[in-house]
């Protein structure tokens, strides 16, 4: 049986993993060295899913490609994995004459990259298009095909139905080595033993070059790209239709203007470069903030008060020395696959990529796929109470009385769905179940209060269902303990005593 190792369980490499498991005689597994899936590039960032007419072809041809092909096969597996999504279109906005000009290269990408619907749209439809839209803008470049989606809900989803379909997930694992013999490889070495392989699929992201200098391939280095953010309240209004941003520039396509699928006004990210050893650096900064403010400002007529802000976060972007995004797999060491340098739109691409990969292995290693009899595409998401109509609540209640006990006010949460979240997360064979693990599963904590209400009685919860401790239960992995000092007393009986 062959067996691949799939280094990063972010979107590309849990796309490449569903795509694997779709094929019989090999064994994938999926390795992650945080506690739970999607927690690294994957989960800060604007969640677009991009038409591709922004991508070079001449410069960047992987890029480009790959994009346009991502954003068509998005609308199958969101619908067959129950992703969360949805498809406003996305508007250039112009400012001037010079704004004008540019639009035309993108014009004659989207021909090239095969993107439909794109146009010039002019100051009367451009206020048809987005009401919100600033009274300086002069008109925009429509892209009809712009989407949005959860990333990290994505993430959950494709993993989901890969460890369905067969694959195995090894999480709290971190690669120490790759082991090669004879100028091929055999496997990592990892903080949790050796894993057996004999090909190698490295979707590591920030540490992508870090994993490939571990077998001597070296040519790349990747620099963490910070972007920071604003989030407002679900209630918090103006908020606009459309995907907006301003020209793009060479750093960045520039501060964005949503309204997420979860419905509330996100505005962000910033383009700041760090020093390649600054890749845990999510620190959000006065500079980063101010010009996300000022520069989301130029693009809407107003934005909601800064009192409806309920959080500022920062996400980080693996940018390649390369540019382009480097996938490629190698001779020397045969089994060695570099999935490199994704930058945006990364998201946007990872199925095509995942397809790219496997084609590649076919090409390179003359790997024969032969498709499952009983693969199966489809995976449900948690049930949204909050989303139900009343009928349908009430019969649930009467099914299931957890469904009748509101754990989440902001996003009314309810314990039946924090159970369920529990449940999954240990399907997937994660050994730790986090209060971060149940929040992106179920959007508890993501409310106006980000989770001052309801962050205990999910710990309550977690440590009943698991039976541990109150003060074991973690935010995010070991070292995040949520109980600490003196509060451990109130589970020991001394209150009593007192």
């Amino acid at each position: 049986m062959l067996k691949i190792a799939i280094i990063g369980a972010g979107i590309v490499g849990s796309s490449i993993a569903r795509v694997l498991s779709k094929y019989e005689g090999l064994q994938a597994h999926l390795i992650e060295k945080e506690v739970d899936v999607g927690w690294g590039t994957s989960k800060s960032n604007t969640g677009i899913i991009h038409p591709g007419h922004e991508e070079n072809p001449e410069k960047h041809p992987l890029r480009a490609r790959l994009c346009s092909e991502g954003n068509r096969l998005w609308h199958l597996w969101a619908e067959e994995l129950d992703i969360p999504v949805k498809w406003p279109g996305e508007l250039m906005v112009a400012f001037d004459e010079e704004d004008f000009k540019e639009f035309q290269k993108y014009m004659e990408w989207s021909e090239k990259n095969g993107v439909p619907g794109i146009k010039i749209v002019y100051k009367d439809e451009l206020n048809d298009l987005e009401s919100n839209i600033s009274p300086n803008a002069q008109g925009a470049l429509w892209a009809p095909t712009a989407g949005q989606m959860s990333p990290w809900e994505a993430v959950i989803g494709l993993v989901e139905n890969a460890v369905d379909n067969g694959v195995i997930l090894h999480l709290e694992t971190e690669v120490k080595g790759v082991r090669v013999r004879e100028g091929e490889v055999k496997g990592l070495e990892t903080n949790k033993g050796f894993i057996e392989a004999n090909i190698i699929i490295n979707a590591s992201g920030l540490f992508a070059d870090k994993i490939s200098c571990m077998v001597g391939i070296d040519y790349f280095t990747i620099h963490p790209r910070k972007g920071e953010y604003y989030l407002f309240d679900e209630s918090a209004f103006p908020k606009v239709t459309r995907i907006l941003h301003p020209t793009p520039t060479p750093i960045s396509k520039g501060v964005y203007v949503i309204t997420t699928v979860e419905n509330s006004l996100m505005i962000g990210p910033s383009a700041q470069d760090l020093q390649r050893e600054m890749k845990e650096d999510r620190s959000t900064t006065h500079e980063g903030l101010s010009f996300v403010w000022n520069e989301a400002k130029k693009l809407v007529k107003e934005l909601p008060p800064k009192s409806y802000i309920i959080k500022t976060f920062a996400g980080l972007r693996a940018e390649p020395s390369t540019g382009d995004f480097i996938i490629e797999a190698y001779e020397d060491p045969w089994g060695f696959v570099n999935v490199a340098g994704i930058r945006s739109p990364g998201l946007t691409s990872a199925p095509a990529i995942a397809y790219y990969v496997k084609e590649l292995l076919e090409r390179k290693y003359e790997v024969k796929f032969v498709q499952k009899r009983r693969w199966n595409p489809y995976r449900k998401g948690i049930q949204r109470f909050s989303n139900l109509p009343l009928e349908k609540k009430e019969k649930l209640i009467r099914e299931k009385p957890s469904y009748g006990k509101i754990v989440c006010l902001c996003k009314e949460v309810t314990e039946a769905e924090i159970l369920e979240a529990i449940k999954r997360i240990r399907k997937i064979g994660a050994k730790t179940v986090t209060l971060d693990g149940v929040k992106f599963r179920t959007l508890a904590m993501f409310g106006t209060c980000q989770g001052s209400y309801c962050r205990l009685k999910i710990a309550r919860i977690i440590s009943r269902e698991l039976k541990i401790p109150l003060w074991e239960v973690t935010m995010r992995g070991k070292g995040s303990e949520y109980g600490m000092c003196d509060i451990k007393c109130l589970l020991r009986g001394e209150r009593n005593e007192q």
